[in-house]
């Protein structure tokens, strides 16, 4: 079994009087992908939020590794660096390139050399199918495009996990697949990930593990074919009775080669 890589001890989070997470426990394993479920206001982007101290919170404590992730932390811009973050609406800088947008972080944050993070960042879009839209604006690309555009900037800074955000919500559906490709092959390579999405069928595709999450705790959590075929809990059973599912199976390891190793 592999390390603990992110740890969530008693989280909780509040809004003024409205608790949003109410000590909430969450241990990642390295390697591990972890997809959170649950209904609308349940607290799962508020979570991920959390986790990259995005958002203040009230108690408890968040680890990579053995290091305190809070906005408290001296070297809260490094630990960051190590926890990427893909968000739904791509926070891409209009004015610039999809090559500058991507290489931007890498040079400035981690001082390396513009040919250095720009080989590594065609590397990157070479493999999301995006190499020829390096020169493009962010204006000329789909938001399938602009998404995984999104992801390979998270990805050229080597972070340790990648969060993801409802990375396909604001998505229209014949764009929603080739983002969720991208996922699965992330999750080919083993890259350690925590997943928020409403795609129940991609869910059941590529977690390790489905946390299921409402009223600010996690009501149950489970390996993939047990949750979505044998859920414990009525709040469980209740959330999935609304979805529809499709025969999707789950990746195996890719002998493909990672460009950023």
């Amino acid at each position: 079994m592999t390390k603990p890589l992110l740890t969530v001890e008693g989280l909780v989070k509040r809004y003024g009087e409205h608790t949003v997470l109410n000590g909430l426990d969450l241990t990642v394993r390295e390697g591990e992908v972890v997809v959170i479920v649950g209904p609308s206001g349940c607290g799962k982007s508020t979570l991920l939020r959390c986790i990259n101290a995005l958002e203040p919170i009230q108690s408890g404590a968040v680890r990579l590794e053995v290091a305190p992730i809070s906005r408290e932390s001296r070297d809260l811009p490094a630990l960051r660096q190590k926890v990427g973050m893909v968000f739904q609406s791509y926070e891409l800088f209009p004015h610039l390139t999809v090559l500058d947008n991507v290489t931007l972080a890498p040079r400035k944050a981690q001082k390396r050399p513009r040919a250095e993070a720009e080989r590594e960042a065609l590397a990157l879009l070479e493999r999301v199918g995006l190499a020829d839209r390096a020169r493009d604006y962010p204006r000329q690309l789909s938001g399938g495009q602009k998404q995984r555009v999104a992801i390979v900037r998270a990805l050229v800074m080597h972070p340790q996990v990648l969060l993801f955000d409802e990375v396909t919500a604001a998505l229209d559906p014949e764009m929603v697949r080739e983002v969720l490709d991208v996922l699965l092959d992330l999750a080919r390579q083993g890259r350690t990930m925590l997943i928020v999405t409403i795609e129940m069928n991609f869910a059941r595709a590529v977690a390790d593990r489905v946390i299921f999450l409402d009223g600010g705790t996690i009501v149950e959590e489970a390996p993939p074919e047990e949750f979505f075929d044998h859920p414990k809990t009525p709040r469980a059973q209740k959330f999935l009775n609304t979805f529809t599912f499709d025969a999707v199976k789950r990746p195996h390891p890719s002998s493909l080669a990672d460009p950023t190793t």
